[in-house]
């Protein structure tokens, strides 16, 4: 399938960057995401190559998914796929991300234990 057509995203955030989201009802743009304007996401294929990126060292990590078809009201043309890393189209958001998009929450360990399953499990 496309990467345009997917209907899953992925966001991954440290624990405090999802407890003030929690907190606040609002992802507040931090580091890349306030620099370019944006929030990124990854679909599940790119999954792996963000996190190796941009995320290497990290201990526990949090990822949400967010189905764009649940969401399309809420998402509409804010989410844009665009060329970026390797020429692959990455969905980006142009609004606020909210705990209300979200579907589903995992935990990931330094060793990514059930990311498999996890990616599987919420596409099903």
């Amino acid at each position: 399938m496309a990467a345009f057509m997917e209907r899953l995203i992925y966001k991954i955030l440290s624990p405090a960057a999802e407890a003030q989201m929690r907190r606040d009802g609002t992802l507040r743009a931090t580091g890349v995401d306030a620099a370019d304007g944006f929030i990124h996401f990854s679909a599940a294929a790119q999954i792996e190559a963000t996190l190796d990126r941009h995320y290497a060292g990290h201990g526990a990590l949090i990822i949400l998914a967010v189905n764009t078809e649940i969401q399309a009201d809420m998402l509409g043309d804010a989410l844009r796929w665009e060329v970026s890393r390797g020429g692959d189209l990455f969905p980006h958001l142009y609004a606020p991300f909210t705990t209300a998009m979200v579907q589903a929450r995992f935990e990931l360990n330094a060793a990514r234990d059930g990311l498999a399953a996890f990616l599987t499990g919420v596409a099903a």
